[in-house]
């Protein structure tokens, strides 16, 4: 079995599409997710489950919340080893020594080079962005709430489905990981 980080994205956020996370732990479990756990209420699970292409995985989730709670909502699958190099590879965290700011957003998929190509010279401020094969590195000194590098930003001039979890979210999942594997 491997373990997995399933990232919702708009679960709880301002209002929008409720959803508590035992009812969202109850549903993985009829889907044979093993060990599920989540993190805070925006919809973060960890879980292990047999050798599956992520992708199967995020579609499995995705009809299964359209199924119970009649969300469409996307979904984002990263097996727990991927997550700790996404962490690894971090650039800012060796350039900026702290973690204040610091995010990443995950992408359904690798953009195409002729969409990155047409924002990766644009200045936003302060804020700062790297794209790493699925992962776009933040770091946004001030506020990522007041920032233009939002979700809806990349995933208008990226054309991929886009989530963002702060750092301090995306090591917790991480550490929640390392535990699950153990048992």
């Amino acid at each position: 079995m491997k373990t997995f980080i399933a990232i919702l994205r708009g679960i709880n956020v301002s209002g929008s599409k409720p959803l508590k996370m035992d009812a969202l732990r109850a549903m993985c479990e009829t889907l044979k997710f093993k060990n599920v756990q989540t993190y805070i209420q925006s919809g973060n699970i960890v879980f292990k489950y047999k050798d599956t292409q992520p992708e199967v995985l995020e579609k499995l989730i995705t009809k299964k919340l359209k199924e119970v709670f009649s969300y469409d909502v996307p979904v984002i699958v990263i097996e727990a080893n991927e997550l700790k190099k996404v962490i690894q590879s971090n650039p800012f965290v060796n350039q900026r020594k702290l973690d204040t700011g610091l995010h990443i957003t995950f992408l359904s998929q690798v953009p195409e080079k002729v969409n990155f190509d047409k924002i990766k010279e644009l200045t936003f401020g302060e804020d700062e962005f790297i794209l790493s094969g699925k992962n776009i590195y933040l770091f946004c000194p001030v506020s990522y709430g007041n920032s233009k590098l939002s979700n809806t930003f990349f995933e208008n001039k990226l054309k991929v489905t886009a989530t963002t979890r702060n750092w301090k979210t995306i090591n917790e999942l991480s550490t929640i990981a390392e535990n699950i594997q153990t048992k």
